[in-house]
């Protein structure tokens, strides 16, 4: 791989000669430094070098020449690559002018008095060519989200729903190329938002698997049903719900016997059979329906009751896998969020929200992983509505998760106990992995600290949930030993 070059451009040679050795001291090893007298001979070796497909991260010009000003070499430079960064070098102590015209027209990043302080140049020179770095990385990495979004809506084009909150995404993720101006890095994005896209692909499967099977038999399905039986149907599907409210396996349990009584007394006064009450039962909790049953109840006395339940359900399925394509769009606008937050937190007014759900919604997003293999304890003690960003604690929980399944390698136990103690909402979640050694534990928050190997981590998730805990002036703690690692989130009530 050929080196990166750094070009300058005096008409003096002695301070030629003297900006090219304080480069080559400090940057020697890592780029060709390059030297012109002028602004024509630095424009013929620009064009050389472009043509010999070399990277020229900086150019640095001096402002006064005999054949041509630094500006408008700049500018020359600019149209040729406007990519590069540009440092320009002037005695004047006066820079409106000449700084004005430089940024306008030729994107300056920095200018520089004679005569500069080494430091200041090298330090100078450093940051303009790391930055450069970072936005052509930055450049690639969008490039491959668009990439994915391109491939997303491909596959969800009927949903239009969905696609109006990927699309909402992918401008979170536009929006975010405007830091790389700034020099400040997004790293992993495409990794972090995998998961809610896994949960989309997901939904989006079910959903058409759910249409083959359900549209051809539609038809058929209200031709065999009589008016009365119609309304009936629609009004049943009506009031199914995806389960905005999630039931515990004890409210499913207590809900169902509820049901199967509600079921057999029903049967007893109107003289009728009703078959297999612990399927109707299970399947009307699914549905949302467990509280008011009159209306399924009427479709027990056609002999269509079965048929109009099942299709009433399949449909139901739909409204469930929307709903999780949804909640999988706003992750991964959270994701984009929580790292732009990352480097500059907007002001946003907080709101009262339970903590619990947004857990809730969490393993929600997780659930798919968890059946591989993962036994999740639920220890929820009474908490209040706390004063919050909700969305930026939901990252905070998912980062949690994410990181305990990794530890356990989808294998174990996940457990969250939630109460309150001292004015304080605690948030602990502890996994079965493998523990985290003391010689690391002091350094996981670290910003870009990783233990995973090149390209599965960005470094930044654990140090992202510690910047939002402290800004709900909370407190994040680790304690771990072989098998158990335990993470406690606390936020003043």
């Amino acid at each position: 791989m050929k080196q990166s070059v750094i070009i300058c451009v005096d008409d003096e040679k002695t301070i030629l000669n003297a900006l090219q050795m304080e480069l080559m001291d400090a940057l020697g090893d890592e780029y060709l430094i390059e030297t012109s007298e002028g602004g024509d001979d630095a424009l013929s070796l620009f064009k050389e070098l472009l043509e010999e497909k070399y990277e020229i991260p900086l150019i640095i010009s001096d402002y006064i020449m005999p054949d041509m000003q630094g500006d408008e070499l700049l500018e020359h430079i600019h149209t040729l690559s406007p990519k590069t960064f540009k440092i320009l070098l002037t005695g004047k102590t006066s820079r409106s002018e000449i700084v004005i015209n430089a940024v306008n027209n030729a994107n300056l990043y920095r200018y520089m008095l004679k005569p500069w302080d080494k430091g200041d140049l090298v330090l100078t020179v450093y940051e303009a060519v790391k930055s450069y770095f970072k936005n052509q990385l930055l450049e690639e990495q969008n490039q491959a989200l668009k990439e994915v979004n391109a491939k997303l809506r491909e596959r969800t084009q009927a949903l239009s729903q969905t696609i109006d909150h990927l699309k909402a995404t992918q401008q979170e993720l536009i929006q975010s190329e405007k830091m790389a101006t700034l020099g400040q890095v997004i790293a992993g994005i495409a990794h972090e938002i995998n998961t809610p896209l896994g949960a989309i692909y997901s939904s989006v499967e079910n959903i058409a698997k759910v249409l083959n099977q359900t549209l051809e038999q539609l038809p058929l399905f209200f031709k065999s049903l009589s008016l009365q039986e119609q309304q009936d149907f629609f009004a049943l599907v009506k009031q199914s719900s995806p389960n905005d409210t999630i039931l515990s396996s004890k409210e499913k349990r207590q809900y169902r016997r509820a049901l199967m009584h509600k079921l057999d007394q029903y049967a007893t006064e109107n003289t009728l059979v009703i078959e297999n009450t612990l399927i109707i039962a299970d399947t009307l909790v699914e549905m949302g329906i467990y509280e008011n049953i009159d209306i399924f109840l009427l479709c027990l006395k056609t002999s269509q009751s079965q048929n109009i339940l099942n299709t009433a359900y399949q449909l139901n399925s739909l409204k469930k896998s929307t709903r999780i394509i949804t909640l999988a769009s706003e992750r991964a606008t959270e994701v984009v969020s929580a790292l732009k937050k990352f480097v500059h937190y907007d002001q946003i007014e907080k709101v009262q929200a339970n903590l619990i759900e947004g857990i809730e919604i969490v393993l929600t997003l997780y659930h798919y992983q968890f059946k591989q293999g993962v036994k999740i304890i639920k220890n929820y003690g009474d908490l209040p509505p706390i004063w919050c960003y909700p969305s930026e604690l939901n990252q905070v929980w998912t980062n949690l998760v994410h990181n305990a399944l990794q530890a356990m390698n989808n294998q174990g136990t996940l457990k969250f106990d939630v109460f309150e103690q001292d004015s304080f909402a605690i948030i602990s979640i502890t996994d079965s992995g493998t523990g985290i050694p003391d010689d690391i534990k002091p350094k996981i928050f670290n910003p870009f600290f990783t233990t995973k190997p090149a390209g599965e981590g960005s470094g930044l998730g654990l140090d992202i949930v510690k910047n939002i805990v402290e800004k709900h002036e909370g407190k994040i703690n680790v304690e771990s030993i072989e098998g158990k690692t335990t993470f406690t989130v606390s936020i003043p009530i």
